[in-house]
């Protein structure tokens, strides 16, 4: 018995006809605004790629952008199809290739249902490559000389301005690491002389943080130095100040600025995915009323339409029954060769 059967005149298919051509149009449209939104996330990745460990979060932005442009193509397509279906004798062309392109809408629906699931799913492996790539990029904060790594201190700053951040985690991690370059060091002072000497690592390590974790709307001239020495400022303590820098991490700031656009985004391909299936359900039921006009030569009669030719479970035990013929024939094929080439060898 087939599932979801609707009966349809000639006027009925007339109007899912006329209506199918007009959502295949919108739809390219929305392939189009896909394809823009993927564009607008690569680019928007590539601005921080420097402060990022791999290009493994650059997936999302590449799938959006090849099922924007399928869907344009497959859409474009399918609203020739639906405009050339009023006309017999132009729609006796598509009919061979009508089930063919069905299959091909489907598995297209499932990867665009897959690529809005990874737009929600990219924050674990995005907030692994920020943490490795905001080391990196504070390591050498103080490479400004050195060819390939003289752009990150601009990097760094303009980043914790824009984002009102300070370090990876926090202001404190710049305490770890010299982010001070030795050119700028009077190697010559016993202050520090004594501080270099202080570590294993021979770094020259400061309870201090650029000028770019200052927030402006302290009251408070931004204390930079000896964040840590309550003695060195006046009315200053460290554990109880409300010290005027940026107090949480770029990681979380990144992370949050794309988590933003990545469920937009996600929202807006479910919103497509949507709108497709809807698409090819009504071409489903397009192809099978014309496949199911008992004369021809009668436009006007009626005809039914259905979503599957059978129920459910039949269509799924006919599906696996055609898998194992496949197998079936392809084991016999290679049986037969092998058949061919005993004589040969004898």
């Amino acid at each position: 018995m087939a599932l979801l059967k609707v009966k349809f005149d000639q006027k009925k298919r007339v109007k899912l006809a006329q209506g199918l051509w007009l959502m295949n149009w919108l739809s390219v449209l929305a392939g189009i605004i896909v394809f823009s939104l993927g564009l607008f996330l690569k680019i928007e990745l590539r601005k921080r790629s420097d402060v990022m460990d791999n290009s493994e979060s650059h997936f999302v932005p590449n799938s959006l952008i090849a099922v924007g442009m399928l869907s344009c193509v497959f859409n474009s397509l399918a609203g020739k199809i639906c405009y050339d279906a009023l006309d017999p004798a132009k729609y006796a062309k598509w009919k061979p290739w009508l089930k063919p392109y069905l299959a091909v809408c489907v598995l297209f629906n499932i990867a665009l249902f897959l690529v809005a699931l990874c737009c929600f799913l990219l924050r674990g492996s995005l907030e692994s490559t920020l943490d490795q790539g905001l080391r990196n990029g504070m390591k050498y904060y103080r490479d400004t000389d050195t060819p390939g790594r003289c752009f990150m201190k601009k990097t760094m700053d303009l980043l914790q301005i824009e984002f009102k951040c300070c370090g990876n985690s926090g202001f404190r991690d710049w305490f770890e690491i010299q982010w001070i370059s030795n050119r700028y060091l009077d190697l010559s002072s016993k202050e520090v002389k004594d501080r270099i000497k202080s570590n294993v690592d021979g770094r020259y390590l400061v309870d201090g943080v650029p000028f770019s974790c200052c927030n402006p709307n302290s009251p408070r001239p931004c204390i930079q130095y000896q964040l840590t020495n309550n003695s060195a400022h006046y009315s200053y303590d460290h554990q109880t100040e409300e010290l005027n820098l940026w107090l949480h991490g770029c990681r979380a700031a990144l992370l949050s600025y794309y988590d933003g656009l990545m469920n937009s985004m996600g929202a807006a391909t479910l919103l497509v995915w949507f709108f497709e299936v809807t698409v090819t359900v009504g071409l489903r039921y397009l192809h099978t009323a014309l496949e199911g006009v008992s004369n021809p030569e009668d436009p006007e009669c009626e005809s039914e339409g259905w979503l599957l030719e059978k129920s459910i479970p039949e269509t799924w035990k006919a599906f696996l029954e055609s898998l194992k013929k496949l197998g079936k024939g392809n084991q016999v094929e290679a049986e037969g060769a092998d058949a061919g080439q005993a004589p040969e060898a004898g």
